[in-house]
């Protein structure tokens, strides 16, 4: 497992683990290129469709040739202050940093010195950047605005809504140790629902698009196959490092038809993955014998590496979308359809993964199957809606 980036590059060019490429963890790296390539297609998405006719341009009157206002200086004084005081203070605090950089970052530990100077710094680049721009008379010029201009703000919407939901729905499933620790639980990089991460990005995002007047459905059809590649990114480095994400104990003997393929696609036991706890579910986890590294952790059993599966499911996720994006006429019918092979996969992934179980009338079911029976629902209701109205247009 590569916990962070100096284990990744321990493998490929033999260079020491736990050096200053540790801060670098390896599931917060591939959940940043997640969101960058859930951009990219989402852009490209959005681009087509204003090609083809879907969406109605906004007009925007933009200012040109104005100094810095206050608004500016203020709001880039915070980034200042909070980037200069979190620097400065990982800077002298390496050692814990680099272990756990969201034990710094996700905090209130901050060096006064560095933010005030963080704050004095961007203050004087925008002030000069404002009186480098500065026009003798301020131009007013109307623009033309189209969803994919947007894609910035929608992906910040998305990001910032998506990770508070992974956050708040774990919560509800770890409630207890939430209780017992709320600061620690909440400044944790890890333990994320990805169906939380989904209804509140979702949320997030419709709130933005409700405002700016986007239409839903032709966006919620560009934004489906973005999402699929999103989630299969992020999930290989859920498998990459060893995030807890992983499935039940698995000692069956690998299938003769999988004998081509290494081991740990069967079963895996997880060395030197990032949890770095022996308190792991599904089982205990122990130390690695010679090892002297800060991740010496493996699971006491091999269990399935569930991450790995759904990375190859997702795969499939987004071919039959990718394929059908064109073909399918009905608007809004290719994100229900994503919402019907989503519900499909998790409710079928979680029955050999570990998770907190809810009794649901009589039914013992987890909270990613709880949701997902909710979007399989929505999915057909959806399409039944949407197929009924189109019928309706034939007529």
């Amino acid at each position: 497992m590569y916990p962070d980036l100096s284990y990744l590059f321990h493998d490929l060019i033999g260079t020491q683990p736990d050096n200053w490429l540790s801060m670098f963890k390896t599931f917060g790296f591939f959940l940043a290129i997640a969101f960058i390539v859930s951009a990219v297609v989402f852009n490209a998405e959005l681009k087509r469709k204003a090609r083809e006719g879907f969406y109605t341009p906004t007009t925007v009157s933009v200012t040109v040739g104005l100094p810095a206002s206050i608004g500016e200086l203020i709001s880039n004084a915070m980034v200042g202050l909070i980037l200069g005081g979190k620097g400065l203070y990982a800077y002298q605090h390496y050692d814990t940093f680099r272990h756990d950089p969201a034990s710094v970052i996700l905090s209130l530990k901050i060096n006064p010195l560095g933010a005030l100077i963080g704050a004095l710094a961007l203050i004087g680049i925008t002030y000069w950047d404002g009186q480098r721009r500065k026009l003798d008379k301020p131009e007013t010029r109307l623009l033309s605005v189209y969803p994919h201009d947007r894609i910035s703000e929608m992906t910040v919407a998305a990001a910032i809504g998506g990770i508070l939901g992974a956050k708040i729905f774990d919560l509800f499933d770890n409630w207890q140790s939430f209780m017992e620790d709320p600061i620690g639980s909440l400044a944790s990089g890890g333990g994320l629902a990805f169906f939380g991460g989904l209804v509140l990005g979702f949320v997030a995002v419709v709130s933005y698009m409700w405002v700016n007047k986007i239409p839903f459905l032709p966006t919620a059809d560009a934004v489906a196959p973005a999402l699929t590649a999103g989630y299969g990114v992020g999930r290989i480095g859920c498998q990459l490092s060893g995030d807890g994400d992983w499935g039940i104990v698995n000692s069956a003997v690998k299938p003769g038809w999988m004998s081509w393929m290494p081991d740990w696609v069967w079963a895996y036991r997880f060395p030197h993955h990032v949890l770095n706890t022996e308190s792991t579910d599904p089982v205990n986890s122990v130390p690695i014998n010679g090892c002297s590294w800060d991740y010496c952790m493996q699971l006491s059993q091999p269990v399935f590496p569930t991450p790995f599966y759904e990375v190859l499911m997702m795969a499939g996720v987004f071919a039959i979308l990718w394929s059908l994006r064109k073909r399918i006429k009905v608007t809004g019918m290719l994100f229900f359809l994503y919402l019907s092979l989503i519900a499909v996969e998790r409710f079928a992934i979680e029955k050999i993964r570990v998770n907190v179980v809810h009794d649901v009338l009589g039914m013992k079911l987890t909270q990613a199957e709880i949701i997902a029976v909710a979007l399989f629902v929505v999915s057909v209701t959806g399409s039944a809606v949407l197929w009924a109205k189109r019928n309706t247009k034939q007529q």
